[in-house]
């Protein structure tokens, strides 16, 4: 267990969720002040350890770090793991480590401070409600460099986190890094035809039609969530997950017991959508639901039909959210062709400390002309909006 002590306080580290109550980690990854994110929750995240997905002998060795203060008291957490590659991140280093080990480095281990698999923007720096969030937030990190150097890992990388934590920490230690990816914005839409009116007429009708063959082919979509999610529904979509994980990473990251788990634990937070063809299922698509978001998380399918994914991935997707008064839909990494279907572009964001020095400015420099051109082609992407301009009439538009 490493150490370090600053300020009448301690940060340590801790390599098992059953290490740490349900009701503490919770309470600083949750708090009531902001709106509720599954993958930080400690049934998440235990159930990623339990199942044999994210363990030592995946890569993924628990060293999650706790910030105490001299009477005991929790302060706040980072999820964080010891990792010997650099799979399932979905923020690529592999370039950094190569060029490293080329001058004589050793760039693993490393820490990674993520929820495993899982590029969903979320807190990383776990705070509970308390009015010194910013000391306990400037703590935690330098304790996070301390243990760094204790464990003997190269660096500590923070993925996907809030924009303000990203801006609050990030500095000539701790390099900040941007990526895009595609968001659904709910713009108080009353039903999915609400949402297509806003498009122009070409997008639109281009919906229409994807859903119209799906619907022709004889597909039926049913949504489940909590008790009626039943170990066969799983046992269908691991099969899915599996044949299509196969084809896209060569081995799935996930293993058949964490869906079990999840749905013992958190199933009112699981939206899986199931579709079926004459009475048997042949494809799936799992979603998370968070306090202000609908997080689409994996799919897979055992028969091809054309514009099956985009309607069980991104359409149904959106017909959740616009029905529970969810803000959004993130429906993952990847996919310019999510922007014709109403995702648009959005910024994430991530911090990453080297502790070479050498290492440290080489990618300082490459990181801030990288920004340069995510931002640059972030404007790009805007301007290829599917939704109709301020201009243009509904007559023109021919709605």
């Amino acid at each position: 267990m490493a150490d370090t002590e600053n300020q009448e306080c301690s940060a340590r580290t801790i390599s098992s969720l059953g290490d740490i109550t349900a009701l503490q980690w919770d309470l600083c990854a949750n708090p009531e002040s902001q709106p509720y994110n599954p993958f930080v929750s400690h049934a998440f995240l235990h159930a990623l350890e339990k199942s044999g997905s994210a363990i030592r002998d995946t890569g993924w060795l628990a060293q999650h770090i706790l910030l105490e203060n001299a009477a005991g008291e929790l302060l706040g957490i980072l999820p964080c793991y010891l990792k010997s590659h650099s799979r399932g991140e979905y923020v690529f280093d592999h370039g950094w480590a190569d060029a490293y080990e080329r001058v004589g480095g050793r760039y693993y281990p490393k820490l990674q401070a993520s929820v495993p698999f899982t590029p969903a923007t979320g807190p990383r720096f776990l705070i509970p409600d308390c009015p010194d969030r910013p000391n306990r937030l400037r703590l935690l990190a330098m304790g996070t460099e301390a243990i760094c150097g204790k464990l003997g890992a190269s660096s500590v990388h923070v993925t996907f986190l809030p924009q303000e934590d990203w801006a609050a920490i990030g500095n000539q230690q701790w390099l900040r890094r941007t990526d895009t990816q595609f968001h659904w914005h709910n713009d108080s839409f009353g039903s999915f035809d609400d949402f297509l009116a806003a498009l122009s007429s070409r997008k639109r009708k281009n919906i229409r039609k994807e859903r119209r063959i799906v619907h022709e082919a004889g597909l039926t979509t049913t949504h489940l969530t909590g008790s009626d999610i039943q170990e066969h529904h799983w046992d269908a979509f691991f099969e899915f997950y599996l044949e299509t994980g196969s084809r896209k990473w060569g081995v799935p990251y996930l293993r058949r017991e964490f869906f079990s788990l999840i749905s013992e634990t958190m199933a009112e937070r699981i939206l899986l959508v199931m579709v079926s063809r004459a009475g048997r299922y042949i494809a799936a698509a799992l979603n998370f639901i968070g306090g202000d978001a609908l997080y689409g998380r994996n799919w897979g399918a055992i028969e091809h039909h054309d514009c099956l994914h985009f309607d069980t991935c991104y359409y149904q997707a959106m017909d959740f959210a616009i029905a529970n008064k969810l803000s959004r839909v993130e429906a993952g990494a990847q996919g310019p062709h999510k922007l014709a279907r109403g995702y648009l572009p959005v910024l994430t964001h991530s911090l990453h400390y080297l502790s070479d020095p050498r290492l440290s400015k080489a990618v300082e420099d490459y990181l801030e002309h990288e920004r340069n051109a995510v931002a640059e082609h972030g404007r790009a992407l805007s301007r290829l909006s599917p939704f109709r301009s301020s201009h243009e009439s509904e007559e023109e538009d021919g709605f």
